[in-house]
């Protein structure tokens, strides 16, 4: 029995703990539990209450996109007929834009085409005609015709035609003067010089005139025109005096008595009648015509040289090289020149300045033909002339320019036939290659 009671106190006591102690807890426990259900129950209801609003808004937005999109699919379909009308009107106008362009182009390239055409047909021709004209002059007869018609038609210019003016020179009227009177000095004494005096005149006046090149303080003083000529005069006595002959000093004085416009104009004057003293020894000689033609063959030589030519024209070299030069090509040619056309030339170089040597040999050569009374008249013709056209185009050339002519031919190939003169600066050219030429030219660009 006290086992009983005492386990029921036990179990009292126990309950009593549990009451105390554990309850209140749990209780505790469970009541907050309950009101997080609660808390969780209002949550979930009010989740519930927006899921609800959100699935309304959803739906109204999703109705109103598709009135939306009906819209925009409704203006697409009116813009895509717009723009289709747009595009359609633009394909029409660039349409008739390319049209034109393409007219204009086919318009361009025939015009183009059919002066390509004119003009490789015109080529053609000219070169066809070249062809033909080159055969039918192969056969010398059919080439000398061509000059003979030539001939015939410088024939009927003669009487139209119009003497050549003098080719102008570089001198004031103060030097020509000057220039005339020293030479007609030398004409009044030359009458009793003979053959050997007019070389040692000629030389003599060479060495003065490369005196007054290397002294041109001198130069200045003889030439200026201060009107003291006597002092001069006393001055060439002094210097000259003893060392040229009579005859030079002479000429030396009646050109420093004269008014000269530049310096240089006077040692023009003496290489002038330098030259006119040699030209007059050859013509003593009766080699006037001789000298004449090697002075022409030997221009023509220099001309084919250029490097000959500035050789000859360096005025950086001293004249004795380029004197030397001259005689060493001269001494090397395959044919011997007259000695009086080798002082010439030799004259000519030692007293360049300013001028190239194949000009002042060509002026050198029209002298030695003006000195006889003659015009040099420069004939280019493809092939030698017969005695009878020579002697038809000297006398129809001296009728035209009233005067004697002399005929310096130059023998071309390549000018088929025909001929072409020069007169000075008058040119006549009825050459086939000129005529063949100027067919070229006058083709359709």
């Amino acid at each position: 029995m006290s086992t009983f009671i005492g386990q029921l106190i036990g179990f009292a006591a126990i309950i009593w703990i549990i009451t105390k102690y554990v309850v209140p807890p749990v209780r505790k426990l469970m009541a907050q539990q309950q009101d997080a259900v609660r808390t969780q129950l209002d949550d979930s209801a009010k989740a519930t209450h927006r899921l609800a609003a959100a699935d309304q808004f959803h739906a109204k937005r999703v109705e109103e996109g598709k009135v939306e999109g009906r819209k925009i699919v409704e203006e697409a379909r009116t813009d895509s007929v717009r723009i289709g009308e747009q595009l359609r009107e633009q394909a029409v106008v660039e349409a008739d834009r390319i049209k034109v362009q393409g007219g204009q182009q086919v318009s361009l390239l025939h015009s183009q085409l059919i002066r390509q055409l004119r003009g490789d047909l015109g080529a053609e021709s000219v070169q066809r005609a070249a062809e033909i004209v080159k055969a039918h002059v192969a056969d010398p007869q059919a080439q000398s015709a061509t000059v003979d018609r030539m001939l015939d038609e410088l024939d009927s210019m003669a009487p139209a035609a119009f003497a050549p003016e003098v080719a102008p020179t570089d001198m004031r009227s103060a030097s020509r003067e000057a220039q005339a009177a020293v030479v007609a000095r030398f004409e009044a004494v030359s009458g009793s010089m003979s053959a050997g005096d007019f070389g040692t005149l000629s030389d003599e006046l060479v060495a003065v005139g490369s005196l007054l090149l290397r002294e041109p303080a001198l130069a200045r003083h003889l030439a200026e025109a201060n009107g003291e000529f006597e002092a001069k005069r006393q001055l060439v006595a002094r210097v000259l005096g003893g060392r040229v002959g009579s005859t030079t000093v002479d000429l030396i004085d009646t050109a420093v008595s004269v008014r000269w416009s530049k310096t240089a104009d006077l040692i023009s004057a003496l290489e002038q009648v330098s030259r006119l003293s040699l030209l007059a020894k050859a013509k003593r000689e009766g080699q006037a015509d001789e000298v004449a033609e090697e002075l022409f063959r030997f221009g023509r030589i220099i001309d084919t040289q250029p490097q000959l030519t500035a050789l000859l024209s360096d005025y950086g070299k001293p004249a004795s090289d380029r004197v030397s030069l001259l005689r060493n090509v001269v001494d090397r040619s395959s044919s011997r020149l007259n000695p009086t056309t080798v002082a010439l030339l030799s004259h000519t170089v030692e007293l360049l300045r300013g001028e190239r040597a194949d000009e002042a040999v060509q002026d050198l050569a029209e002298l030695a033909v003006s000195s006889r009374g003659e015009i040099v008249a420069q004939v280019s013709a493809a092939a030698q002339l017969s005695d009878g056209q020579r002697r038809r185009l000297t006398e129809i050339l001296s009728r035209i320019y009233h005067t004697p002519v002399s005929l310096q031919l130059i023998v071309n190939p390549e000018l088929l036939g025909g001929l072409a003169v020069a007169v000075g600066d008058e040119v006549i050219d009825g050459t086939l290659s000129s005529k063949l030429a100027a067919a070229a030219t006058k083709l359709p660009d």
